[in-house]
Formats: structure tokens, sequence, C-alpha cells
């Protein structure tokens, strides 16, 4: 998580401004996945359950909220993303979430990809980073 933030650093010259309690990721309302390529830790990525808020309207009854996708660097290209993301999907699906959504960065281009290429449409923005001109979020119906 200390490097996820670095990069954070590096793209926006500024940390998350979203600290997560790690009780959130608590199955069954959550999962933090680490993903390893010959038993180095190369990849993780995160689920939370969350519910409509009448103070933030795009987040809807059913929601799972992506959080911590990250991948090292020297291990980026090779997949650790999308499997991470996939796992993350069923999980989330396994436990009633019915809707995926995410917030990302307008300096992740590749973040982006993978979610457009993942079947992810943009929606309003939420959470945080709502009028934020950087923010980009994401979301996608889960199969039951």
């Amino acid at each position: 998580m200390r490097r996820l933030q670095a990069f954070y650093g590096e793209v926006y010259g500024d940390g998350d401004a979203t600290p997560v309690d790690p009780a959130d990721f608590r199955t069954p309302s959550g999962l933090f996945l680490v993903g390893y390529d010959d038993g180095v830790p190369v990849a993780t990525g995160a689920w939370r359950a969350v519910d409509a808020d009448p103070a933030d309207p795009a987040r809807r009854d059913g929601d799972a909220e992506l959080k911590r996708m990250y991948v090292e660097p020297a291990a980026r290209g090779r997949g650790h993303a999308r499997a991470v993301l996939v796992a993350l999907e069923r999980a989330a699906a396994a436990a009633g979430r019915r809707r995926m959504i995410l917030e990302t960065g307008d300096g992740q281009p590749a973040a982006i990809a993978l979610y457009e290429t993942s079947g992810y449409r943009r929606t309003s923005n939420f959470g945080a980073y709502r009028n934020d001109p950087r923010s980009r979020c994401f979301a996608k119906p889960l199969a039951a």
C-alpha cells in the first residue's frame, strides 16, 4: 500500500484522499486480494460493500466499490490486474452485490483502458472525488 500511495504521489502530486479501514474488506461484505507471481506479491485489489447514500446519489443499494487496485511496475502487462479484477467481481457477485463501482483518475490511462475493456462504463462521480475534475468513475453490472 505504501508503493501504491507513492505511485499516486508521482501521478497526481498527492496520495489517496480516501483512507480505508481494513475492516471494510472482511468477508462477507468485502475482500482484499494479493496476487502472486512465482511466490512474489505483485498485485492487489479489493472490494467493499456500499449501498445507497442520499448524500451521494451515484451509489445504489447492492453496490460493491473497487479499491486499491495496483500492480508492481515490473509485473505490469502480464494480466495480473485483469486476473485480480475478475476474481474480485466474482467474489462480490457471490456475496450478492449487483454492481461494481470504482473511481480512478485521468492520470491513469492504463487503468481506464483495463476497466473499459472489462465492460465498465462511465458513471457519475461519487465519494470524496465527486467534484474533482481529474476523477473518472465507472460502473459494471455483476452477473448473479
